[in-house]
C-alpha cells in the first residue's frame, strides 16, 4: 500500500464567524488571505473575539490533507512542531486517533501555534496565524529516516518562511525516491516568495496544487493559461476553481471536473481536503479526471461545516459519492 508523508505547520485552528468585514479591516487583514502575526497581535485577537463562540480543531494545511488521507484509509505520517502545552497534547492525540504516525518535535519554551480563522457571511475564511512552536521546525529536525517507506511527501506553501527547511525536505524526499507534492497555500504567500517557489518547483516538485488566486499570483495569467505555465515546470499541475470546478494537466493532456452542489458554511480546509481526495485517487492509479472528481467531493463536503474536520457520517456519505464517480 502506498504511504504519504506530510510536513507543515502544526496549528490549532480557532474558528470564529463574524457578521461583516469590519473586524478584518480593523486588524489589517486582506479578506481571503493568510497573514502571519506575532504573539502581541494574537493576544489582541483573543481579546477582540473573547465573547464570540469559537470552534477548535487541529489544523495546518498539510496536516488537514494528511488527516483526510488517513480517513480514506491511506497509511500516513506527519512532521511538525508543537508546544509542551494543552493545545500541543490535543494536537498530537487528534492525529494519532485517526492512525497518523506523528513525528512531532516539542518546544519547551514556545506555545503551540494558533490559526485564527475569521469566517465572513459569504463563507470565505481569512487567517491571522500565530506560528508559535510551529515555526521552530527546522532543517536540522529532519533525517532520512523520516522519509523511509513513504511514496509521496506533501508539503504546504505556508512553510515558505523557512527556505532551508523546504529545500532540505525536498532533497531528502528525492534522495529517498518520494514524489513531492506542494500546495501553494495562499495568494499573498505566493506573491511574497515567488522567485523561491518557482525555483523549488522547477528543481524538486512533481505535483502542484493551486487555487485560482494562487495560480494568478504565480503566473499573472488566467486559470487556463496559468495551468499551462505551472505544468511546464512540474509533472502534474492542478488548479482549483471553487464552484466552477477544477482542472489539471498531466503528461501534456488537460482534464476538467465539475464541483458538487453544496450549502457552504465555511471554506476552511476546502483546498486541503481537495488534495486528500486527489492524492488518494492518484496513488490508487485512478484517472486524473477521477482524481479531480474525488477532490471535488471532499472539498465540497467540508465547506458545509465549520472547520476542516468532517463527522464520521459525512465521511460515510463522501466515500459513497467517491465510489459512485
Amino acid at each position: 500500500m502506498k504511504k504519504i508523508l506530510g510536513i507543515g505547520n502544526a496549528l490549532v485552528d480557532a474558528l470564529v464567524r463574524v457578521e461583516d468585514e469590519s473586524m478584518l479591516k480593523s486588524l489589517g487583514f486582506a479578506k481571503g488571505s493568510m497573514t502571519l502575526i506575532d504573539a502581541q497581535k494574537n493576544k489582541e485577537i483573543a481579546q477582540l473575539t473573547a465573547r464570540i463562540p469559537k470552534a477548535l480543531a487541529s489544523g495546518g494545511s498539510a496536516a488537514n490533507t494528511i488527516h483526510g488521507l488517513a480517513k480514506l484509509g491511506v497509511s500516513t505520517g506527519f512532521i511538525g512542531t508543537i508546544g509542551d502545552d494543552e493545545f500541543g497534547r490535543f494536537y498530537k492525540k487528534d492525529m494519532e486517533k485517526v492512525g497518523i504516525f506523528p513525528f512531532m518535535a516539542v518546544s519547551e519554551n514556545t506555545s503551540t501555534g494558533i490559526a485564527n480563522a475569521f469566517i465572513t457571511p459569504d463563507s470565505e475564511r481569512t487567517f491571522g496565524t500565530y506560528l508559535g512552536a510551529a515555526v521552530e521546525l527546522s532543517a536540522s529536525d529532519l533525517s532520512a529516516n523520516h522519509f523511509t517507506g513513504y511514496d509521496i511527501m506533501h508539503i504546504e506553501g505556508y512553510l515558505v518562511q523557512n527556505y532551508e527547511l523546504i529545500e532540505t525536505a525536498c532533497k531528502l524526499a528525492k534522495e529517498n525516491k518520494l514524489l513531492v507534492s506542494l500546495d501553494l497555500a495562499s495568494f499573498n504567500v505566493v506573491e511574497m516568495h515567488l522567485d523561491f517557489l518557482r525555483r523549488i518547483i522547477e528543481q524538486h516538485v512533481d505535483i502542484v496544487f493551486a487555487n485560482e488566486e494562487e495560480a494568478k499570483a504565480f503566473t499573472g495569467k488566467n486559470p487556463d493559461e496559468a495551468l499551462d505555465e505551472i505544468a511546464a515546470i512540474c509533472d502534474l499541475a492542478v488548479v482549483k476553481l471553487g464552484a466552477k470546478g477544477s482542472m489539471a494537466k498531466y503528461k501534456g493532456e488537460k482534464f476538467t471536473a465539475s464541483s458538487i452542489r453544496v450549502n457552504p458554511l465555511d471554506t476552511t480546509g476546502a483546498g486541503d481536503l481537495f488534495a486528500s481526495g486527489f492524492l488518494w485517487a492518484f496513488i490508487n492509479k485512478k484517472s486524473i479526471h477521477y482524481a479531480l472528481s474525488a477532490g471535488a467531493v471532499l472539498g465540497g463536503k467540508v465547506v458545509e461545516i465549520m472547520g476542516p474536520k468532517m463527522t464520521d457520517e459525512m465521511w460515510g456519505d463522501a466515500k459513497k459519492m467517491i465510489e459512485a464517480i
